[in-house]
């Protein structure tokens, strides 16, 4: 990560482990990011158009929201699809509206999404961009940042944790809390009370048969009498999503329209299709989730008839995704010709859209979104001889998506969107060679959200991947252990320096008995591994691997190559100054201006490598150069990257060195001292990051600090 109060180790400042791009565009200020999250819209589509039969459970919710006081955490549970997040996006409404609560959202599915959201909610309450980047990298908590934020806030609120259906998420990271600032519902089909301690369950069921007559009468109230609505109601077993599938279906019909008559007389002739509600209980054989099958199958079947198949395969390829917003953008593609001609995807989403088979969400980037237990089902009942292809084409929608070669750069909150779908894609591949294609397209993917600082979720990301690659491929398949070395560099980020040594360590040992140890992904494990050995003290062993890694480097990519610059370049921090003179021929301490002819002055590896080579020149005590170097360095990292990154402060705090060093004093104590309060604001004041600046700050302020000898 950063160097200590001495700078070593400062493997991190060299952009150690990035990834290349030859294109590099800079303005006066940092990019920001795009599509920011937002958390103030409730991530739903269309709102129902009457709530029906929940009166009870919204007059206890709005009774707690009526006072000023919180505490409260509200779990609504039920089975998929008896509209839990209508009743929680109903309540926000009106907590919002009538009440004044500010109104929080946040999507709980993944351990990504949630992370995300919750951030959001930080920054909403008023966490600054330094405190969101440390809680990203994984230097601070980020769960207690975000309750710090909730308990403070000056206005109360609400905050709705939607689709929370594994509950352990919540768990492992301390997420769900109460606080007397605001009240929490949660909707999930976990109902087991161990997971809610504290909380009040509410149980969301079916409607009654009268509700549920009048909930098709809403949807399409032409279509037949009170009675007839209420037959079709009891055959689709009452559940809302069967009935908001069948409102559409039955609203939309011109030409030939249906009757309610009709339709369950169709109902009563199709064949169940097979359905998997995931995160519940096992269905029985009454269990209404079925009827959800035979309503989409039904509108399939008239989009058939009207020659809209397109509008069928859309809904079998959206099914290979996850049940969370897609960024329309993944869509538009020319990759989806595989299965959807590109000129007619917008006829065939509208479909969609039209029947509520899916619906468009805007999360700050608009998106499409259907739902989880429609998916499964789709999915379940696709063709076996259309597989193949949808699979085929969803992995390239995904791969072209996904930056071709991630760099480092600013929060993308893009990049989160895709990780669920990502990994939903995984699980739902079975064909070795397409399970190998979403593994390498994932695993790229956790590479770009390193790059981003996104630790956590690139360590988790790589780590699930590698679990499911695994059971599709083998542990030793080249693929999967690629995802496990991706995992092993998110852990050093984090900090989990005796994880990463062994992770990667192993993964080492089985590329280089598989493969090689030539062979580029074993060297991209040897460099991950000293720099871990490099922060664990063990100097020696981490310039041998490095060494190692330079050689095998040259050989199979050239000298040329970004990677054998890159690794060239952790040279500079690695070796003592006496021996960066001799090394190469002398050569190493030119190695900024190569990289720079090569690669071009602004690339991540040439920026690393004079980095490195103002530390080294530091040491060596040529200060007037190696201030010179480290101030474009310094600019170079603010404007890319901003003034809370943590390479951006190391590069900070190593010129108030040589700021120091060459005697100006007083702008070495107003950099540090802005180093200094940046990582207080974004990690704590007993953080050891703070600890040394502050150490370093005090020696500064003293006047006792002695440059290091020549």
């Amino acid at each position: 990560m950063d160097g200590r109060a001495e700078d070593r180790g400062r493997v991190y400042q060299a952009s150690g482990d990035q990834h290349i791009t030859e294109h590099h565009h800079y303005g006066g200020q940092p990019a920001a990011p795009r599509g920011p999250d937002s958390v103030r819209r409730p991530a739903v589509g269309r709102p129902p158009v009457v709530l029906r039969d929940r009166a009870e459970v919204l007059e206890r919710l709005r009774a707690s929201a009526r006072t000023r006081r919180g505490g409260e955490v509200y779990v609504l549970h039920g089975m998929g699809g008896c509209g839990k997040t209508a009743v929680a996006y109903t309540f926000f409404q009106q907590a919002t509206g009538e009440f004044g609560r500010a109104g929080l959202w946040v999507g709980a599915a993944d351990r990504a999404s949630l992370r995300a959201g919750m951030l959001a909610v930080a920054a909403d309450r008023g966490a600054d961009d330094g405190e969101l980047l440390a809680a990203r990298n994984g230097l601070r908590p980020a769960a207690d940042l975000v309750w710090q934020y909730l308990d403070r806030s000056p206005e109360p609120w609400l905050l709705v944790l939607d689709n929370a259906d594994q509950p352990e998420i919540l768990r492992d990271g301390h997420w769900l809390r109460s606080s007397p600032g605001g009240i929490v519902v949660v909707t999930t089909r976990r109902s087991a009370p161990h997971w809610w301690p504290g909380a009040r369950l509410q149980h969301i069921g079916v409607l009654p048969r009268e509700d549920a007559a009048r909930v098709l009468c809403d949807l399409a109230p032409h279509s037949g009498t009170r009675e007839q609505a209420a037959q079709v109601a009891e055959r689709l077993g009452r559940l809302p999503l069967a009935l908001t599938l069948a409102g559409g279906f039955l609203s939309q019909q011109v030409l030939d329209p249906w009757t309610m008559e009709t339709y369950g007389h169709r109902l009563d002739e199709g064949e169940r299709v097979e359905l998997i509600d995931q995160g519940a209980d096992a269905l029985s054989e009454q269990d209404p989730r079925h009827t959800v099958g035979l309503t989409w199958q039904l509108t399939l079947d008239a989009f058939e008839a009207r020659g809209l198949s397109e509008a069928t395969a859309l809904l079998r390829l959206l099914s290979r995704f996850a049940p969370e917003p897609l960024p329309l953008s993944v869509l538009d593609r020319a990759e989806i010709d595989g299965v959807v001609p590109r000129s007619r995807c917008e006829s065939a989403l509208r479909a969609l859209l039209d029947q509520s088979l899916t619906e468009l969400v805007d999360v700050g980037v608009r998106c499409a979104q259907s739902h989880g237990v429609l998916l499964d089902s789709v999915a379940a009942a696709a063709p076996e001889q259309q597989v193949p292809v949808l699979d085929t084409t969803a992995v390239r929608l995904l791969d072209a998506a996904v930056p071709a070669v991630p760099d480092a750069g600013p929060h993308d909150p893009l990049l989160r969107l895709l990780v669920p779908h990502a990994l939903a894609l995984l699980r739902r591949v079975q064909d070795p060679r397409a399970s190998a294609d979403a593994l390498a397209v994932v695993t790229r993917l956790t590479v770009a959200l390193h790059r981003t600082g996104e630790y956590l979720s690139a360590w988790e990301t790589a780590r699930a991947a590698a679990d499911l690659g695994e059971s599709r491929l083998g542990a030793e398949h080249r693929l999967v252990l690629a995802a496990r070395s991706r995992a092993g560099r998110a852990l050093f980020r984090l900090g989990r320096y005796e994880e990463a040594e062994s992770l990667l360590a192993h993964v080492r040992a089985v590329q280089e008995r598989q493969f090689g140890p030539r062979d580029p992904d074993t060297l991209d494990s040897c460099h991950g591994l000293q720099l871990v050995l490099g922060n664990l003290g063990r100097r020696d062993e981490a310039i041998a691997l490095l060494r190692a890694t330079i050689a095998g480097r040259r050989r199979a990519l050239g000298p040329a190559h970004p990677l054998t610059l890159r690794s060239r370049a952790s040279l500079l921090v690695l070796l003592p100054a006496a021996r960066v003179v001799a090394e190469d021929g002398g050569a190493l301490l030119s190695l900024p201006a190569e990289c720079a002819r090569l690669l071009g002055p602004d690339h991540t590896v040439t920026l690393g490598a004079h980095h490195n080579h103002a530390w080294a020149l530091y040491l060596l005590g040529r200060f007037d150069e190696a201030d010179q170097e480290l101030r474009l360095v310094t600019e170079a990292y603010l404007q890319r990257f901003g003034p809370d990154y943590p390479i951006a402060l190391s590069a900070q705090q190593l010129l108030s060195r040589t700021r120091a060093a060459r005697g100006h004093m007083d702008e070495a104590i107003a950099l540090m001292s802005d180093v200094v309060a940046r990582r207080e604001r974004a990690m704590g004041a007993d953080h050891p990051f703070t600890v040394a600046g502050r150490q370093l700050l005090d020696e500064f302020a003293s006047g006792r600090r002695q440059p290091p000898p020549a």
